[in-house]
């Protein structure tokens, strides 16, 4: 296998960059490098050079025999001053050596999954923990890469295996003059199984709002201050505003950090009958885009625009908040009376589904619970019908087993590994 490197850091000037090397020729071409090599998993100050002896930095070195790096390989740490020309010299230098290669984006990872030092749930899970721009979803990927969402697989999985061995086991003795009925245990592994996927599998579509970020669309009538609320919550003008109707034709998106959550602010164009086309496509486009959205502020003056339908948590506000006199809760943009109030009613609604997430953060996960689920139903049709068919039970069972098998990596993935790691960095 060839021995890869890259900047593991990010590129540019910096104070440090670290160059990461991992292969089986990492440890020789360090001696060849540096002046001096450090003792296994400690650090040491050296000079490089290259074969010309030209000195390239002064470097501080860390080494991981494998098994026990991150990629299960003789892993290098090449900590150097972070400048361009610096970076960019050692890798020259170590690409002259036998066989070494840059490495590819995510090779480094991919070899952590191969060498059995991760499974395909914790590399999705360190995708997620690079991209994290909040504390929830930094605190939801570190549960995956912790091996959180593996080990619930992996304990549903034991109990499948568990009432399959079961039923093979009756199949077994059924001869015997006195058979064991393993129906009762069989079913209970078998309930208990499908209760735990579907609690992940009603979870994931909270969790998977965390990962992308949910949305609230801001709604109502042309010129109602959809706009310039929108303006005050980004802080910013993120938004034309202007006293004709009709200023905003396409949607105006802000992302925002809610108490940790990832929110995607939207602003929608004002909703009302014309005859002007690009403006009909933005109202078609607002109501499609607010029907899909997790939340909606309903901005009203006077009446409910129609075809508007609000859901639980959904927000009705007057949109003059300094002038309004009424009962229904209000806020101004320009004011920023009942701002406060509003962030808050958002904030409070969300991390209330945020309570609910699961594990389960990825499409493909869902996909593969729910088709264990369908095994699952299957073997208990024909292990509980008229004829008690436990060869086919036990087969439906080794079914599920494999579905699940295909989350964390153990079947099938070899199509996803390719997808999965053209989102990584190359030094990771």
């Amino acid at each position: 296998m060839d021995t890869i490197f890259a900047l593991a850091t990010a590129p540019g000037r910096a104070g440090v960059s670290v160059i990461r090397v991992s292969g089986p020729e990492a440890f020789a071409s360090l001696s060849s490098i540096a002046k001096s090599t450090p003792s296994p998993r400690t650090a040491g100050l050296t000079t490089l050079t290259n074969t010309n002896a030209e000195v390239l930095d002064q470097a501080l070195i860390l080494t991981f025999p494998g098994p026990g790096s991150f990629t299960g390989e003789d892993v290098v740490e090449y900590h150097t001053h972070g400048s361009i020309a610096v970076v960019e010299a050692v890798q020259r230098e170590l690409a002259t050596h036998y066989g070494h290669r840059r490495a590819e984006a995510g090779e480094f990872t991919r070899r952590a999954l191969m060498n059995g030092k991760m499974d395909l749930t914790q590399v999705e899970g360190l995708a997620d923990l690079i991209e994290a721009q909040t504390e929830v979803q930094r605190q939801q990927a570190q549960q995956v890469v912790s091996g959180a969402f593996a080990s619930f697989v992996s304990s549903v999985r034991h109990d499948i295996v568990r009432a399959a061995a079961l039923l093979e086991a009756a199949m077994d003795f059924a001869d015997e003059e006195v058979p064991v009925d393993v129906t009762p245990e069989v079913v209970a592994l078998l309930d208990k199984s499908v209760e735990q996927l579907n609690r992940h599998i009603e979870g994931y579509r909270f969790s998977e709002r965390v990962r992308s970020g949910f949305e609230v669309a801001i709604i109502g009538e042309p010129n109602v201050g959809k706009s310039t609320l929108l303006n005050a919550l980004a802080g910013r003008e993120a938004s034309i505003t202007s006293v004709y109707a009709g200023t905003t034709r396409d949607i105006v998106e802000v992302q925002m950090n809610l108490d940790g959550i990832p929110v995607t602010i939207l602003d929608t164009a004002g909703l009302r009958k014309t005859e002007d086309h690009v403006e009909k496509l933005g109202i078609e486009r607002a109501r499609s885009r607010a029907e899909s959205a997790d939340l909606r502020i309903l901005l009203v003056e006077q009446d409910v625009p129609d075809g508007i339908k609000l859901m639980s948590g959904d927000l009705k506000l007057h949109a003059k908040a300094d002038t309004y006199e009424g009962e229904l809760p209000s806020v101004s943009g320009s004011t920023g009376l009942g701002l406060d109030a509003l962030v808050s009613h958002v904030t409070s609604e969300l991390s209330r589904r945020v309570q609910k997430a699961g594990l389960a953060t990825r499409h493909r996960h869902f996909e593969d619970m729910k088709r264990s689920l369908i095994y699952i139903a299957e073997a208990k049709s024909v292990m509980l019908g008229k004829t008690s068919q436990y060869d086919i039970a036990a087969e439906e069972l080794r079914s599920a087993r494999h579905a699940l098998g295909s989350i964390v990596g153990h079947v099938d993935v070899e199509n996803l590994l390719d997808v999965i790691f053209s989102s990584f960095c190359i030094g990771k």
